[in-house]
């Protein structure tokens, strides 16, 4: 394995690693380690069918499917399609996936840890890779978040909603999404977290609070829950804060949920065809100490 870093907040390559075969306990601790330093890694030039993209995803903690069991992989469904192909007049993969300023899972009650994507068909135009993938660094901006407005929120929790995002997504002009059953949206009711955690890897403070699923600060009367929020929002995701990954075929690109908030760029048009593979890891693992401390004693990078 060769780890090479984008001299950034955020993204690192590692390279010289086929993550279609077996993973060494040295080569999963050097991930889990690097995932906490970068918040992003890339491994280029992989090849992986639904199942082995699995198997990788599934290292770091349970996996969630689709919430209405539509746009899965066949016989995998925890593996989901994100793309905007049509076959024979039917979506085969969700086309919108991401595209807005947000943390996946946040609404569970356990959290998301990382997402694992596998793109196959990367949209260009005049050369040039389309459907960027944009991050914004959580750590940081928990650090040059004011003194009086961390004394403020210390101990404070917010609520997290999946049906925000999804709503928001729906009412977009050209969107496929289904509207969500009453048993669909019973299945994912909204979930309460601190507004600051600790990263379980790195330990830093981080400010974990979203956009896309962030609806209010509990301890908070709304008028000034709501203006925190705004205050935020706008503060993380300051340019200074942002990496932008461009996609090549064969990425495999994952990313940590509990210290970034990402958003996917929808600047290609339906005939410039996208097509990536997605497991949603949860945080089910990542936050018991003797699982941390076990794998980063034997990290190698």
């Amino acid at each position: 394995m060769k780890l090479v870093s984008n001299g950034g907040w955020l993204g690192v390559r590692i390279e010289d690693i086929d993550l279609s075969r077996p993973m060494t306990r040295p080569q999963f601790a050097a991930i889990l380690s690097a995932l906490g330093q970068y918040g992003v890694i890339c491994f280029p030039n992989q090849t992986l069918d639904a199942r082995a993209l699995k198997a990788f995803s599934e290292q770091f903690g349970s996996l969630q499917g689709s919430p209405t069991g539509t746009y899965c992989e066949p016989d995998v469904p925890e593996v989901m399609l994100l793309s905007n192909i049509v076959e024979n007049g039917k979506p085969i993969g969700l086309a919108d996936a991401g595209q807005d300023w947000h943390t996946d899972m946040s609404y569970n009650a356990v959290i998301g840890f990382t997402n694992v994507l596998y793109a196959i068909k990367v949209p260009r135009r005049g050369g040039e890779p389309l459907g960027n993938t944009v991050f914004a660094d959580m750590r940081a901006a928990y650090d040059d978040l004011s003194p009086a407005l961390k004394t403020r929120l210390a101990g404070t929790t917010a609520t997290h909603d999946f049906n925000k995002f999804w709503e928001e997504m729906r009412s977009r002009p050209g969107s496929t999404r289904p509207p969500l059953t009453a048993e669909q949206r019973a299945a994912r009711p909204p979930s309460v977290h601190p507004i600051f955690l600790t990263h379980p890897i790195s330990g830093r403070k981080v400010l974990y609070a979203n956009p896309g699923y962030t609806i209010r600060i509990n301890e908070l009367e709304n008028a000034e829950s709501d203006a925190i929020l705004q205050k935020l929002f706008s503060h993380q995701l300051q340019p200074k804060y942002q990496y932008a990954h461009r996609w090549t075929e064969g990425d495999v690109l994952m990313w940590d949920h509990i210290g970034t908030l990402h958003s996917a760029v929808p600047d290609y048009r339906p005939d410039e065809h996208r097509l990536i593979k997605r497991c949603q890891v949860l945080a089910d693992r990542i936050f018991d100490p003797a699982f941390v401390r076990e794998h980063l004693a034997q990290a190698a990078i």
